[in-house]
């Protein structure tokens, strides 16, 4: 059984930049070893994370959450979203990164962010919201137990490699937003 720990979901600031960087690197790491090649997860460095990630806190209308271990006082999870960039404009809001430390999975961590962005979306009157998420991602099972549905499939060039990408939209915000307790 999990320890318990006290979670706080809150806006990003720069002093959370390292961290956030760090998350994303062991993430993709972890899950997408297999996937994308070792080669380019190898080479991934956490201060270039950081560097884009400051660049995206500056972008307007885009905005980054991070959950925070409060025993710990470290980010052990983010969320970057903001307008939607390349889909139809029926869909208000892209979900555009989303990660967890593999440790934390299925701790309802993953749960709060996603409910937290749905819920300052509807708060910026958005109907809906998407994300894109790699066909061969582990985790894609997560976006339909929280009511995504795949609408869209794609490629992005990660490195050399073109791989697939499948879109899952949300269309109850609403629901999104106020199923469970975010705490």
């Amino acid at each position: 059984m999990r320890n318990f720990r006290r979670i706080e979901i809150r806006q990003a600031v720069p002093d959370d930049l390292m961290m956030i960087a760090s998350v994303l690197v062991t993430t993709w790491r972890a899950t997408f070893r297999g996937i994308i090649s070792d080669a380019y997860l190898d080479a991934m460095k956490v201060e270039d994370q950081a560097i884009g990630h400051a660049r995206r806190m500056r972008i307007p209308g885009a905005f980054l959450l991070v959950a925070v271990d409060l025993s710990e006082e470290r980010v052990i999870g983010f969320a970057n979203y903001g307008r939607a960039r390349a889909m139809p404009p029926a869909f208000d809001r892209e979900l555009y990164e989303l990660y967890l430390l593999p440790e934390f999975h299925g701790a309802g961590v993953g749960s709060a962010l996603v409910r937290t962005v749905a819920h300052h979306c509807r708060e910026m009157q958005a109907s809906s919201l998407f994300a894109w998420v790699l066909a061969g991602n582990p985790n894609r099972a997560f976006y339909e137990r929280l009511g995504a549905r795949a609408v869209g499939q794609g490629r992005v060039s990660v490195g050399r490699e073109s791989l697939e990408q499948i879109a899952y939209r949300w269309d109850d915000l609403a629901t999104l937003s106020g199923a469970g307790n975010i705490t």
